[in-house]
């Protein structure tokens, strides 16, 4: 993260020896990206869950990096899940691309990494709150993820929400925002519905298998 704070400070002295036409379009907004995510990974970190660890492989490079989940109760107590984040380079007008790595029997996270999140977020204030549910879909070409938000009041994604709110989320679907209701894998919902010890069973069975 220093490393990347570094840089992005020596290129501010570059500025001046450098014409606007020499940088595209492209370099800019990668720019702006950057320095918002130098903020917004120091904020992540700082008020990570204790449930939660994220690493960066590249720390010249916040735009990718790796969180693991380890619920401390409820179904998935015991797992270790991994999920993948991108930030494309229109961030944050546009919203973060995220995998899970990990196999899991999730009503809300289907067996192949898509991922269906419905949270209220609620502003530090206390005050207002704002309903919004991410859809995570598969891009045919990379075999990634594609975060999208449909939100409950129409809003969509909103460049006021920052990695935190995507990571905090992300670890509330083990807890408060597991979804029965609204299921993105139905079987595992209707697998719930039907015997809530086999599917307490058949969560534990893919811990043992892939989430060690």
């Amino acid at each position: 993260m220093l490393t990347l704070a570094s840089k992005l400070k020596r290129d501010d002295g570059l500025k001046g020896s450098r014409t606007s036409a020499t940088a595209s379009d492209s370099t800019r907004r990668v720019s702006v990206r950057d320095r918002l995510l130098v903020k917004e990974v120091a904020e992540l970190e700082a008020n990570l869950p204790c449930t939660c660890k994220v690493h960066f492989p590249d720390p010249n490079k916040l735009h990718c990096f790796q969180l693991t989940v380890t619920p401390d109760e409820g179904y998935y107590q015991g797992g270790k899940f991994q999920f993948e984040t991108e930030v494309p380079d229109a961030y944050n007008m546009v919203p973060p691309k995220v995998k899970c790595l990990t196999r899991i029997w999730h009503p809300n996270i289907t067996e192949t990494g898509e991922i269906c999140l419905r949270k209220k977020m609620d502003t530090l204030a206390g005050k207002m709150s704002i309903g919004y549910r991410y859809m995570i879909h598969r891009r045919r070409s990379t075999g990634g993820r594609l975060l999208r938000e449909h939100s409950i009041d129409g809003t969509g994604w909103a460049p006021t929400r920052t990695l935190k709110d995507v990571v905090w989320g992300l670890n509330s679907l083990f807890t408060d925002l597991l979804n029965f209701d609204d299921p993105l894998n139905i079987e595992a919902a209707e697998h719930h519905l039907r015997d809530k010890e086999d599917f307490r069973n058949k969560v534990e069975d893919y811990i043992k298998r892939y989430a060690r």
